[in-house]
């Protein structure tokens, strides 16, 4: 994404408290739930994309997860989240970029976006997101992706997104198997229903 976009996201978490934000979860139990059922060595390479200053990191540092990295293109994000662990977030890599941008030679065995990918709105940035995805994640290793669903918002944060359903998602990601796929209704801070879609897809070659 441009500068542009970078310059919005640093804006918000500049301005706003964790809990003053849509996205907002104190518990991401859904995804901890999800991870929980693709029974992961401890060992695994797991990173979280377009994190911000989710808790789903302090959740896989409870579980015992020992190789995990969170990526977000707000320093600011990265920096919230690293004040609220404390020590533990030593125990992290983390890396400030914009996804399209990150490179690693680390393969990863989970690969986690909850409403990073729906940002993207360009055919030539869908495509660069899944092509980063295919060459970083393992062989086998697993792909837990939630987006905003067909009637769910169509924008965030005040930036358009993209909806999809299960059909559209498996279509895109062409080299994965679509394990599992279900509705789930966000309750923001604000008392309203932002309808996702979270899918689980394993990678076939």
């Amino acid at each position: 994404m441009s500068n542009l976009y970078k310059d919005h996201w640093e804006n918000v978490y500049n301005t706003k408290k964790g809990n003053e934000v849509s996205w907002y979860q104190n518990t991401p139990q859904k995804s901890i739930d999800l991870v929980k059922s693709i029974n992961l060595d401890l060992e695994s390479n797991i990173i979280d994309v377009g994190a911000g200053d989710s808790r789903l990191v302090d959740n896989l540092i409870s579980l015992g997860f020992k190789n995990v990295t969170v990526l977000d293109i707000s320093s600011k994000s990265i920096e919230k989240a690293k004040i609220r662990l404390g020590e533990k977030s030593e125990l992290i890599n983390w890396v400030v970029s914009d996804v399209n941008d990150f490179q690693s030679d680390t393969k990863y065995d989970l690969w986690h976006d909850r409403a990073a990918f729906h940002f993207l709105k360009s055919t030539e940035k869908i495509k660069s997101y899944i092509k980063l995805a295919n060459k970083l994640i393992n062989n086998e290793g697993n792909l837990i992706i939630a987006t905003f669903s067909k009637k769910g918002p169509s924008k965030c944060s005040g930036l358009e997104i993209s909806q999809y359903d299960s059909k559209g998602i498996s279509k895109l990601f062409e080299n994965f198997t679509l394990n599992h796929s279900e509705i789930y209704i966000h309750k923001t801070p604000f008392n309203t229903n932002q309808e996702f879609i979270y899918n689980v897809l394993s990678k076939t070659n």
